[in-house]
């Protein structure tokens, strides 16, 4: 099955590369006309997460075996869902690549490393699919996070749209992404008899990563949105090209949001 995987996040891989060109055709909304790189990088996000994240919710809706069963138990559709995901994730760290310095893209490179090297072992093995699934939860936080990303950059703020994301992103990161970052951390604490010691040191450092990064993440997001009155500006860790730095320091003209992009 590793060459079907390997063909599907090459191709994966491509598509999203040529999504990441093609928006560059397209006109970008006047308001976030300071950051038409990251306009277009969010979008491309927006794209992965809502087809994983529903993938991922539907597919174990119709077939809990894979929950069950996370280490053999799933249907052949699911790693290709997986490896669509690690397609994307090798894309945007191009795209980040292409268009930040490492010193501006780091913190995400290092988010996508983890999570490619913890995916790519389904993809290698054929093993751990369903575990890697109920990873893929977290996108349906991460629709969230970008719409209100997009809303932070068309500067639609304040505004029942960007109350409506605020509160929809704290709800889905508790729901889809602590819960299942929860599941998976006792699972693989059980099953750790059952899971070569390489594995569990690669699952674990994945699951403590995204896990400490989801709750510093809702953490910024609560005092941002929450408990702070001040206007806002463009998300979490706001990534610009290099056309948009106007600061001593890298930073465009525009407020600073203290929360931090995570892109799961």
């Amino acid at each position: 099955m590793a060459p079907s995987g390997l063909l599907v996040t090459g191709a994966s891989f491509a598509a999203f590369r040529g999504m990441h060109w093609g928006l560059q055709l397209l006109p970008t909304p006047r308001s976030a006309a300071q950051d038409r790189w990251k306009w277009r990088n969010t979008c491309v996000s927006l794209v992965h997460s809502l087809l994983t994240g529903t993938g991922a919710l539907l597919g174990l809706s119709l077939y809990p075996q894979m929950a069950a069963d996370p280490i053999h138990g799933h249907p052949p559709w699911a790693l290709v869902l997986v490896a669509i995901s690690v397609g994307y994730f090798l894309a945007d760290g191009a795209d980040m690549l292409w268009n930040q310095t490492l010193g501006q893209a780091w913190e995400l490179l290092c988010h996508h490393l983890v999570v490619v090297s913890c995916l790519s072992t389904a993809i290698l093995s054929s093993h751990y699919v369903g575990f890697s699934v109920v990873s893929l939860l977290l996108e349906l936080n991460s629709v969230c996070l970008h719409l209100r990303e997009l809303l932070l950059l068309s500067r639609q703020v304040p505004s029942l749209a960007f109350t409506v994301a605020s509160w929809s992103t704290l709800a889905t990161l508790a729901l889809f992404r602590l819960v299942p970052l929860g599941w998976m951390s006792l699972w693989l604490i059980r099953q750790h008899h059952q899971v070569p010691p390489a594995l569990v040191v690669l699952g674990g450092t994945g699951l403590v990563t995204v896990g400490t990064m989801s709750v510093i993440l809702g953490v910024r997001i609560l005092v941002s949105d929450v408990l702070q009155s001040q206007p806002h500006s463009p998300i979490p860790g706001h990534k610009e090209t290099r056309n948009t730095r106007t600061c001593c320091d890298g930073e465009p003209v525009l407020r600073d949001d203290p929360t931090l992009s995570l892109k799961d």
